[in-house]
């Protein structure tokens, strides 16, 4: 393989790391739990823009008779935040295998 062959893989290569990325912050999805008393959104770096509770789910007392639901909160949002995360991952593989012909990329990554 000569060294024009290859300058001109490695440039296609950026190009390609680029649309990914861009890809990647345009991604927006939300996940949910608690029959969605607790909402995030998240984008497709996997950082989360917003965290929506339900005053429901918000009305913890205090005192050792309220720390379950308190606990109960956390889990929620904590599962909230994992369904956003597993939809990302969906949603990435779905744009990006068009661009990467149909490679399975998030196996390839150990996702």
């Amino acid at each position: 393989m000569d060294m024009d062959k290859i300058k001109e893989m490695m440039g296609h290569a950026q190009q390609m790391q680029q649309q990914m990325e861009q890809t990647m912050v345009q991604i927006q999805v939300e996940g949910s739990a608690g029959g969605g008393a607790i909402t995030v959104r998240m984008n497709g770096k996997k950082q989360v823009i917003a965290v929506q509770v339900d005053p429901s789910a918000a009305a913890v007392g205090s005192g050792p008779e309220n720390s379950a639901d308190l606990e109960m909160l956390q889990d929620l949002i904590a599962a909230a935040v994992n369904d956003a995360s597993r939809r990302v991952d969906e949603a990435l593989q779905g744009k990006l295998s068009g661009m990467m012909g149909g490679m399975d990329w998030m196996r390839m990554l150990g996702q």
